[in-house]
């Protein structure tokens, strides 16, 4: 691993993780066609790293509301130990309704345990990535063409969060977006625009956060951090950052105007080309 291809895969992961073209499924096809080794020990202690450092972007961009999030969490912990705790859900505050709909929304992940060591291993099949990428694509392209919504964190229901959440399990598979996966999901559920993306951005915290934790208590047991590389891979972890925080604006950019059209002729062109580069290449 040297620091070019590191800044080249932070890069990859900021664009890739917001923008809805699959991040897991390029750094798939990356490590795939230009010979990454050994990536299944020592480089996936780099992708924790590279993950983290489009959290941070999340976390930077959308500050202002994770802090609300965070303090009508424990007022609601609060709640439930009083007379507060019996009112409607409609009445309380928006932010405490996103927590709400996140915590709904994430459940649908818990159905991806048993089968997160197979979902892992499809990272290796590029014949899956590609075709993969070519479903992503049908998906933008069906999704810019849904009707204008008008839910927002005081009208989305519990039922919206979980279908949307379930999009989000599908996500986890190598070429799927998961940010197009649940934008689409949440405007076909009739989301505001606006509010579609910023909540597909703000439910993938916890989601991207455990699946980190699980991603490197197996990289720990497995002794696969090379603490040599560490330099390289912070690096990596800041390009991912940066870059991620300026995806997150494109994304709001064109969600807005309804411009996810162009991602999808992308997403069938790489899989296209990968997919046929993979057999022409046996």
């Amino acid at each position: 691993m040297t620091y070019l291809s590191a800044v080249l895969m932070g890069i990859l992961q900021g664009v890739a993780e917001f923008l809805p073209i699959s991040s897991s499924g390029h750094l798939a096809l990356f490590q795939h066609f230009f010979g990454v080794e050994n990536y299944e020990e020592t480089q996936m202690f780099f992708t924790v790293l590279l993950h983290l450092g489009t959290l941070i972007s999340v976390f930077v961009y959308y500050w202002h509301d994770i802090l609300d999030m965070i303090r009508e969490f424990f007022l609601l912990l609060g709640s439930l130990f009083s007379r507060k705790g019996t009112h409607e859900i409609r009445n309380t505050p928006p932010a405490r309704r996103m927590v709400l709909l996140i915590i709904v929304a994430t459940l649908p992940l818990f159905g991806i345990l048993p089968v997160k060591d197979y979902i892992e291993s499809a990272m290796n099949n590029v014949t899956f990535v590609s075709v993969a990428l070519i479903a992503t694509g049908f998906i933008l392209f069906f999704s810019d063409r849904m009707a204008r919504g008008r839910k927002t964190a005081r009208t989305a229901t519990m039922t919206d969060a979980l279908l949307v959440g379930c999009a989000q399990a599908f996500g986890t598979l190598p070429g799927i977006s998961r940010s197009g996966s649940t934008i689409s999901a949440g405007l076909l559920r009739g989301y505001d625009r606006n509010f579609a993306v910023r909540f597909s951005f703000l439910m993938s915290l916890p989601a991207v956060l455990g699946a980190n934790i699980l991603t490197l208590k197996d990289v720990i047991e497995e002794g696969g951090i090379d603490t040599t590389l560490l330099p390289v891979y912070l690096v990596g972890m800041v390009v991912a950052a940066v870059v991620g925080y300026f995806a997150i604006r494109l994304v709001n950019l064109l969600a807005d105007k309804g411009k996810f059209g162009a991602f999808a002729w992308y997403c069938w062109a790489a899989g296209a080309a990968s997919l046929a580069a993979s057999i022409l290449l046996k």
